[in-house]
């Protein structure tokens, strides 16, 4: 057996074991994780995707009118029968309110972040204008996706949710070893991914991760949306 053949092999396994990590040209009617509510854990720990409850994570847009603002919940939301960290965020524009949107998230044992659905509001002029992107895994064929791998490998791309027509959004590792400077610091160690849609072909972002951090910087063709700021509720300090 050659060295290719050897790694190809290799690659065949850990998507495998992965049960949701897939070539980008494979058909999406493939694509069927298992989820097992006994694999998961009450912690979303991962390092590159942390979840702890009372953490509010600011970022703005680098020269432009964007902020988001993302809040852990002390909440949980049962989805397939796993019981879901539920992440608020707000984004703005010019200080005017655009998305709500609450996000299901849950580790299981190898410490895969999955992500289960959300329940997105947009705005305009302060008034609701749509829920469009809203999916919960288990309904009308919508099923969850990973998006942080525990044991991240460069060139192995996967979805990140599927709800056909609403939310097909990938994900690709593209770099462990990067480095990213955001108003919140400069960090080693950053691992970089490749994200996108086939629902919007051309467009994608880059996404990069700090250990004990997560997400630290989006960067889609010219904008730059970064971390400027993390805080901790003051009753859940210590």
């Amino acid at each position: 057996m050659t060295r290719t053949e050897r790694s190809a092999l290799v690659t065949m396994a850990v998507l495998l074991l992965m049960g949701c990590g897939e070539r980008p040209r494979e058909a999406a009617e493939e694509y069927a994780p298992t989820i097992d509510p006994a694999r998961f854990v009450a912690q979303v720990d991962n390092e590159f995707f942390p979840l702890t409850a009372g953490t509010t994570l600011i970022y703005e847009e680098a020269g432009g009118g964007e902020r988001v603002e993302t809040y852990v919940t002390h909440e949980t939301r049962e989805v397939m029968g796993v019981q879901c960290v539920v992440v608020y965020s707000k984004e703005f524009e010019d200080d005017q309110l655009t998305e709500e949107t609450w996000d299901w998230y849950a580790q299981d044992q190898d410490g895969n972040v999955w992500y289960f659905g959300e329940d997105t509001r947009e705005y305009k002029d302060g008034e609701l204008v749509g829920t469009g992107g809203s999916w919960e895994a288990g309904r009308d064929g919508a099923l969850p996706g990973i998006i942080m791998q525990g044991a991240p490998q460069v060139g192995v791309s996967y979805r990140q949710e599927y709800y056909v027509g609403e939310a097909e959004d990938m994900g690709e590792v593209l770099s462990l070893s990067d480095s990213a400077t955001v108003p919140y610091g400069t960090f080693g160690g950053v691992l970089v991914t490749r994200d996108w849609t086939p629902l919007e072909p051309g467009d994608e972002e880059r996404g990069y991760y700090a250990r004990g951090v997560g997400l630290i910087l989006e960067i889609e063709e010219d904008d730059r949306l970064e971390l400027v700021s993390v805080s901790q509720d003051s009753t859940d300090a210590s």
